[in-house]
């Protein structure tokens, strides 16, 4: 009786495992349809830099479709999802990815980006936190820093300050974190550190329409008038059609009508 047993056990199992294994077809198939997936999301990526949303929806929901268990295709969408303000759709595909790779550090620094945007600062800050943890990431400064202007906005200084400086710690010429440690102490009315970090910054970065205005702001703020009027002048030239020149339109106005 024994033998028996064990011998239909045997051919039970040989019929799972034959109903289990996937053809040579099916193999292909599935091998075709996750290359086309990742092209889907590829495609979908570059539609969105480019600002064609609704392209780029149509690409990523094809490339989900294809690959359901795609953890970029998942954050994709979700990225793109958030960046319309659709909160359900992004929270959806956000968690799918992560439940799918919970440690994927680009995923979480992409979803701390959404919380701190929607207001959950902390839940915000404990993602940039496990995303920046990864020393192999290769956005982890960019994940602290983002941590750093997202406790500036609960408001934190002190903690977007230490964010900062740890970016700051692992590269010192991080374009990002320095800008940030400009305007940080601008507003704090440190305008000696302003200084020192915008003249960092010059050196290893062109000049950009913010790092103009805070320049003329935090020069004028020193008394240089010579220095501010250097770089009011360099960013109507530079950027006549910018925001920040604008702005100092409005305050060279207000200036003269004082």
């Amino acid at each position: 009786m024994t033998v028996t047993l064990n011998r239909f056990s045997v051919l039970v199992l040989a019929l799972v495992l034959s109903a289990c294994a996937a053809t040579p077809e099916e193999q292909r198939t599935e091998k075709r349809l996750l290359r086309a997936s990742k092209a889907n999301t590829e495609l979908g990526l570059a539609y969105m830099r480019e600002g064609h949303l609704e392209t780029a929806e149509g690409k990523l929901k094809k490339a989900i479709e294809q690959d359901p268990d795609s953890v970029r295709a998942h954050e994709a969408i979700a990225v793109l999802y958030g960046s319309i303000d659709e909160s359900e759709r992004a929270m959806k595909h956000f968690k799918k990815a992560l439940s799918l790779k919970p440690d994927d550090s680009r995923t979480l620094n992409n979803y701390g980006l959404y919380l701190c945007k929607t207001g959950d600062y902390l839940k915000a800050d404990e993602q940039f936190n496990k995303a920046a943890s990864n020393p192999l990431y290769s956005g982890r400064l960019a994940a602290l820093t983002n941590a750093g202007v997202c406790a500036n906005k609960i408001p934190d200084a002190e903690k977007a300050e230490q964010y900062y400086r740890s970016a700051l710690e692992i590269d010192p010429v991080y374009i990002p974190a320095l800008l940030n440690m400009v305007q940080m102490n601008y507003t704090q009315g440190n305008y000696m550190s302003a200084r020192g970090y915008l003249q960092r910054y010059e050196q290893v970065a062109p000049y950009s329409a913010e790092s103009l205005w805070l320049g003329v702001r935090v020069e004028d703020a020193l008394k240089d008038r010579n220095a501010s009027g250097r770089y009011g002048l360099l960013l109507k030239n530079n950027f006549p059609d910018a925001t920040q020149t604008k702005r100092l339109q409005e305050w060279e106005n207000e200036r003269r009508n004082r």
